[in-house]
């Protein structure tokens, strides 16, 4: 039953993700002529510039891309992004959208935002309606000398400059932007507030640093053993995950205990298991 009950959230979500990235297209960018990165972005300048459907051109372009992705990602993961990105052609094709603002600053931030929401949504949904970062990881496992975010970098270089040339510096700005927009709203509905971050912290007062952030914050903990590299001497090493939100409560806390703790924070890309969520408060 809990299985079919998340099947049935995953479907409204990628639902969802295909009406508002037709918003941000059909409302926003298309009579405007600006464009998006990635994938999306290259069905859309073929589209302003050769004249074809961008209902065809966005369904033809992302599927050898999910086709080429089975091995890497797997068989349910293909077929709901194959699906959703029909999906969004035919949403293209069918269904009416209306022209929102002329207004070009507004045009290029809000069909980034729906652009990126839909995106995040499928994507939080287990589809994708953007085959750009299998693109990347595929050209990247090619070539040793790329990362998968190097090649979605110099894909964009490509297709704004192309864009630059095609339609114009001024449309090939506000599509950057647009691109911005975009991304931001996708990193946002993926992580959230609640992206985590890993803190390190060093300190002779360890131990009362510990008791702080498990009494007052009701974080987890776990310690490492280490020792100074001048010094040798042993000390233990704190290490927490919290979300964005808790950063600052976490270092106020160890500056009251010790102003002159090392403490190193570092985004992580994903984190699962063990205690992420708060622990539960003592009486």
């Amino acid at each position: 039953m809990k299985r079919l009950i998340r099947e049935a959230l995953n479907i409204l979500l990628i639902v969802l993700g295909i009406l508002s990235a037709g918003l941000g297209l059909k409302g926003f960018l298309l009579s405007s002529r600006f464009i998006d990165g990635g994938v999306t972005g290259v069905s859309m300048l073929l589209s302003n510039v050769l004249g074809w459907r961008l209902s065809i051109l966005i369904l033809v372009i992302n599927l050898p891309f999910i086709v080429l992705g089975y091995r890497q990602i797997g068989r349910t993961f293909a077929i709901k992004s194959i699906l959703a990105i029909t999906g969004l052609s035919l949403c293209l094709a069918f269904v009416k959208y209306p022209d929102v603002t002329p207004d070009k600053l507004l045009t290029a931030v809000f069909g980034g935002f729906f652009i990126g929401a839909g995106i995040g949504l499928a994507i939080r949904g287990g589809a994708v309606l953007d085959g750009t970062e299998i693109a990347a990881l595929l050209i990247s496992k090619s070539s040793h000398l790329l990362r998968v975010g190097d090649v979605i970098l110099l894909l964009n270089v490509f297709i704004f400059s192309a864009a630059a040339f095609f339609l114009g510096i001024e449309s090939a700005l506000y599509s950057m932007l647009t691109y911005f927009a975009a991304s931001k709203t996708i990193d946002f509905l993926i992580h959230g507030v609640d992206e985590h971050t890993a803190i390190t912290i060093i300190s002779d007062k360890s131990d009362e640093i510990r008791e702080a952030i498990i009494r007052d914050l009701n974080r987890g903990v776990t310690i490492y053993k280490g020792e100074g590299g001048l010094d040798r001497v042993s000390q233990d090493i704190l290490f927490c995950v919290v979300t964005r939100l808790e950063i600052g409560g976490v270092k106020t806390a160890v500056r009251e205990i010790d102003p002159s703790a090392f403490i190193v924070v570092y985004p992580l890309a994903d984190a699962e298991g063990g205690v992420l969520k708060k622990l539960a408060s003592h009486p």
